[in-house]
């Protein structure tokens, strides 16, 4: 019997943080979840945009300014976002970052 899990020791250790620019790769995809790991040089930036679905950012490592609508926010290692759909934000990495990012799609079981 083929296990339907999947595990990843440590997500940190997966990236291999770019000296400059930004990188993704999805590291889970169904139909209720996507889930997107990043990994930000610092002083990189992803410019203020919206998801259609609900999202979650989690911070692994790394510090950086992340602004919801107007509102600023430090994040840093364990920095949990969970933002409604259409939540203009965006992102600068102070210093290099690694980040999951979560896409709740339609149909996900939400409480």
């Amino acid at each position: 019997m083929q296990a339907s899990y999947k595990v990843i020791a440590d997500l940190v250790d997966t990236v291999a943080l770019p000296p400059d620019g930004t990188l993704s790769h999805t590291i889970h995809q169904d139909d209720h979840l996507k889930a997107v790991l990043f990994g930000f040089a610092a002083g990189q930036e992803l410019s203020e945009h919206t998801a259609a679905t609900p999202a979650v950012m989690h911070f692994l490592s790394g510090e950086a300014d992340v602004t919801l609508g107007s509102d600023p926010i430090a994040a840093g290692p364990g920095c949990w976002i969970h933002m409604p759909p259409h939540t203009p934000h965006s992102i600068r990495a102070k210093t290099p970052v690694v980040m999951l990012l979560l896409l709740l799609k339609s149909g996900a079981v939400q409480s």
